[in-house]
């Protein structure tokens, strides 16, 4: 019997082979912002695990937007090979791959959480890089210990937005199936969506359709310039996390707009405006944002993808047959466990055995369940 978290899922040209995603998680191990051996071994133990797609980190279109020193980039062409080596073994594992295109704005310069996770001063950044800064729809800053961004002039805005275009053409030079766009956990594109932190009384300001041009503007223009066979994912903040900021009601009509442009799959996540989520609608335990991906799937029809604590295969499994999503991603669960999606196929689907282990693990793992079966035999008589 085949499970739904093993059912294929084809979107547009792409098709996947379950639906079982890797979440985007920061390494901070990509100097200059290329891809090597770290990235390689990373990503590419999630293809031997078995993973429909897997999705990088959040990889900066610029070195003005990354959010730690030693981000992955895709802003200038010498980063396209590097990616193109992890990218070609994914394949080869049976994987799809996707890059997460992010810019941070005024979240940009800060260290790593092992280091802590606290912002840099504007100074330290000067030092690191000089091309390092925030930037944002007002000159608010994201919280205490946070200094007062930029804010960006129409002329800076389009640059962005040509960053991203760039930066999706770069990622089809790679090989990438996917791009999902970062619009989520108050990087520059969450910040001009929320009114707390966008004060505008431009084209990009003032009310709700103002502070989601942006949004609709740069998916609208990566569309245009990503290959058409290819599908464009978005991941949101459902809920910004902050008093009075981005709600439910917005991202409805958000994801409709963004549909209207071509987006293909929203991955519902919530929070990050700013250091607080006092506004935060459901406390963080297992599977706490499936309710979004639920209602944004409900009220537009949209491919929706549920993360978030998810860690157990029923749990998985309950969340797709339940029709709360259309696809489960796992990020630490899968750092705990690499081998997540074929653990959970055993869970699942026993019958299977291992035949969708690669060939190079199928046949050890074989004479070893082999040999187990032997002994329980021998223990039953």
């Amino acid at each position: 019997m085949v499970t739904a978290l093993f059912q294929p899922l084809r979107i547009r040209s792409l098709v996947l082979k379950n639906r079982i995603v890797i979440a985007p998680m920061m390494q901070h191990a990509a100097p200059g912002g290329f891809a090597n051996h770290w990235h390689l071994v990373h990503l590419g133990k999630f293809a031997l695990g078995g993973a429909g797609l897997i999705i990088t980190e959040s990889t900066a279109v610029s070195p003005v937007g990354r959010i730690g020193k030693d981000d992955a980039g895709l802003w200038e062409d010498a980063h396209i090979q590097p990616w193109r080596e992890v990218v070609d073994f994914v394949h080869q594992s049976g994987s799809a791959i996707g890059v997460q295109l992010g810019h941070a704005g005024r979240k940009a310069g800060s260290k790593a959480l092992w280091d802590g996770g606290q912002a840099l001063t504007p100074e330290q950044m000067l030092k690191e890089d000089p091309r390092w800064a925030r930037i944002g729809p007002s000159p608010i800053p994201a919280g205490p210990g946070w200094s007062i961004p930029e804010a960006m002039s129409i002329a800076a805005i389009e640059k962005v937005i040509g960053e991203f275009e760039s930066a999706a053409r770069r990622a089809d030079a790679a090989g990438f199936d996917t791009v999902e766009l970062h619009f989520g956990h108050g990087y520059l594109v969450t910040s001009f969506l929320s009114p707390v932190s966008n004060k505008r009384t431009d084209e990009y300001g003032v009310n709700r359709e103002g502070r989601m041009k942006l949004a609709v503007d740069l998916a609208s223009r990566v569309r245009a310039v990503w290959p058409k066979e290819k599908p464009l994912w978005c991941r949101l903040s459902v809920v910004d996390g902050a008093v009075d900021g981005w709600g439910e009601e917005d991202t409805i009509q958000l994801v409709h707009r963004l549909q209207s442009v071509g987006v293909d799959v929203i991955d519902c996540s919530s929070g990050g405006l700013t250091e607080q989520t006092h506004a935060l609608p459901v406390a963080r335990g297992l599977g706490f944002q499936v309710p979004f991906a639920r209602r944004v799937k409900s009220e537009t029809g949209v491919i929706t993808q549920a993360v978030g604590m998810i860690i157990d295969a029923h749990q998985a499994e309950d969340i797709l047959t339940s029709g709360s999503a259309d696809l489960v991603a796992i990020g630490r669960e899968a750092l705990f466990d690499p081998y997540w999606p074929l653990h959970a196929q055993w869970a699942l689907e026993r019958d299977t055995g291992f035949a969708d282990w690669h060939i190079r693990h199928k046949v050890w793992l074989e004479k070893r369940q082999t040999f187990l079966d032997s002994l329980s035999t021998h223990s039953d008589h």
